[in-house]
Parts: structure tokens; C-alpha cells; sequence
């Protein structure tokens, strides 16, 4: 549970994901899209830690296409991020964001995350190897529990303080947050192209 807390922690595509649903949606519906991206982490966890490390590791052009593909839909999602941050402006930050988008953007968060996918891969596979069988199964289970936990308590939090920030510092955290994602995109994408050319 610690190295998954410590894994989670830092502000990544999820942990904005999961704030601006927070912002922008009533409590009852933010809690019900951070369980969404919590399926969709745990599932890339397991998958992780089941092997895909060795994949990723091993082959380049599985890596390039990685970063290239999710570089490109990170730099739309950061996109998407700064055009929201003007209706929350104008005083829409409790519109609800359809089910169905919620939940397919809880797994594009996930698996179209380059950084995630890699990093994941790698850090998972590695603890994986030091492990025997019967220790397996509870260390994915503590790593499971601490992401489910930190969606949790991240959307409880600024569910909870959203209506006594004023609604300019709501709009500037979202354009801080999609300009932050897009500068991600972007590095992703230069990285790729660095390792082809």
C-alpha cells in the first residue's frame, strides 16, 4: 500500500482527471467516476503486474507507438481541459458529465497514458520478480486498496471545498491543469520522435 500511495501520489493525468470531476460534478456523481478510473487503474495494475513490463521493456517500437498514440490523446485532453475552464467561469461547475464519457474517459486516463503504462509496467513488474506466488496476490490486493483509497479521499476533499473557492480560482486551476496536461503530451510526443530520429 505504500509504494502505491507513494506511486499515485505525484500529479499525473488521473489525479487531474479525477479533480476536475470533482469540481465540475455533484459529489455523489464524482465519487461515482472516481470508482470508474479506479476499475480502470486496477485493471492496468493487473495487467502490469501480470507481465506487461517485460513487453514494454523489451520492445522499442511497442514503446514509441505508446508514447506517440498517447502523447496525441493527452494533448487532446489537456485540450478539452482549457476549453471547460471557461464554463466554470461562467458558472456552470455543477453540469454532470454524462455517464457513458465519464467512463470511457476513466480508461483513456489510464491506458492512453504513456507514462502510467510504462512506468507501471516497469516499477510492478520489477517488485513482481521479488515475490514468491503466495506473497503475490495480497501485495496487488494492498496496491489496489491504496489507489481506491487515494481516488476516494482526493474527491472527497475537493468535493467538499469547491463551493468555498470562488469560482475565478476554480477556472484557473483548470487552465493550470489542461496546460500542464498538453506540455505532458507534447514532451511524450518530442521523447518518441527523439528515440526514432
Amino acid at each position: 500500500m505504500l509504494i502505491s500511495f507513494a506511486l499515485v501520489s505525484s500529479i499525473g493525468m488521473q489525479n487531474l482527471f479525477i479533480f476536475n470531476s470533482a469540481m465540475s460534478n455533484r459529489l455523489r456523481r464524482a465519487f461515482l467516476i472516481a470508482v470508474f478510473v479506479w476499475l480502470a487503474d486496477a485493471t492496468l495494475t493487473a495487467i502490469a503486474f501480470l507481465g506487461m513490463g517485460a513487453l514494454v521493456s523489451h520492445y522499442l517500437w511497442l514503446r514509441l507507438g505508446i508514447m506517440l498514440i498517447g502523447g496525441l490523446i493527452v494533448v487532446w485532453m489537456g485540450f478539452g481541459i482549457l476549453r471547460s475552464a471557461s464554463q466554470i467561469e461562467l458558472g456552470k461547475n455543477d453540469s454532470q458529465m454524462p455517464l457513458k464519457e465519464a467512463f470511457a474517459s476513466a480508461w483513456i486516463v489510464a491506458f492512453a497514458n504513456p507514462q502510467a503504462i510504462i512506468d507501471t509496467s516497469v516499477t510492478l513488474g520489477a517488485l513482481r520478480g521479488t515475490l514468491t506466488n503466495a506473497q503475490a496476490l495480497p501485495f496487488l490486493f494492498g496496491i489496489v486498496s491504496a489507489t481506491a483509497i487515494w481516488f476516494l479521499v482526493i474527491t472527497l476533499i475537493v468535493g467538499a471545498l469547491k463551493n468555498r473557492l470562488p469560482r475565478r480560482v476554480l477556472m484557473w486551476v483548470n487552465i493550470i491543469s489542461g496546460i500542464v496536461v498538453m506540455s505532458y503530451g507534447v514532451i511524450l510526443i518530442f521523447n518518441a520522435l527523439k528515440l526514432i530520429f
